[in-house]
């Protein structure tokens, strides 16, 4: 609760920080949670998360997710996707659960199979792209900054505060700039995984 509030509301009194907060759920279900010895109140989570989307409008929320722990049941696999479904994270990834020797989780109870496992990855990827596409939707229209990476074949390759390096995706700014540079961008297109941008500072033309 509070510690988590009060972050918030220093964030969004600090432009100088970036709103992005990578959660580390590892679930959405309260019964997987619980075996996970994991914080299993999910209507607080979803209460706190209402109130840092309200507070920071423009926030990136990120979260991985473990498929597969012992236990897990289709039931609470739906739950995940569910509580998925309700939050709409702009980022989520997800791991299926190796047993590590010597950690509580190896000698539990009810291993889901490998075959099982994989499949329940899937789905849930499936399920998220959908809808990282539409929080990437949202940012169409929209200047940003970028830091380009790269550039070649009349193209460049940037980041901005929302996207963290080598986890999440690209804005492919279409012209060559200077690698290194911040640089002002007007989204223009969204993808799954990735943004389409024009350099801002360039008239756009509008066919029709």
């Amino acid at each position: 609760g509070h510690a988590s509030r009060k972050l918030v509301d220093v964030m969004a009194a600090h432009p100088q920080i970036i709103p992005y907060i990578d959660m580390p759920l590892q679930h959405g279900h309260p019964d997987t949670l619980k075996r996970m010895r994991r914080p299993h109140n999910v209507d607080r989570l979803l209460h706190w998360i209402e109130y840092y989307r309200q507070t920071l409008p423009d926030a990136v929320l990120r979260t991985t997710f473990i498929v597969g722990y012992p236990g897990e049941t289709e039931a609470e696999f739906q739950g995940l996707l569910d509580f998925l479904a309700a939050v709409e994270f702009d980022r989520a990834g997800a791991f299926t659960f190796s047993p590590e020797p010597g950690t509580p989780a190896f000698d539990l109870p009810d291993p889901v199979d490998e075959e099982t496992k994989h499949e329940r990855w899937e789905r849930l990827m499936a399920f998220q792209q959908p809808i990282s596409l539409r929080r990437n939707q949202l940012a169409v229209g929209k200047r940003l900054e970028v830091l380009v990476d790269g550039a070649d074949n009349g193209l460049s390759i940037a980041r901005s505060y929302r996207d963290a390096p080598e986890i999440d995706g690209y804005v492919v700014v279409e012209k060559e700039l200077p690698v290194g540079q911040m640089v002002p961008v007007f989204v223009t297109g969204a993808m799954e995984y990735d943004l389409v941008a024009m350099p801002a500072d360039e008239p756009i033309l509008v066919m029709g």
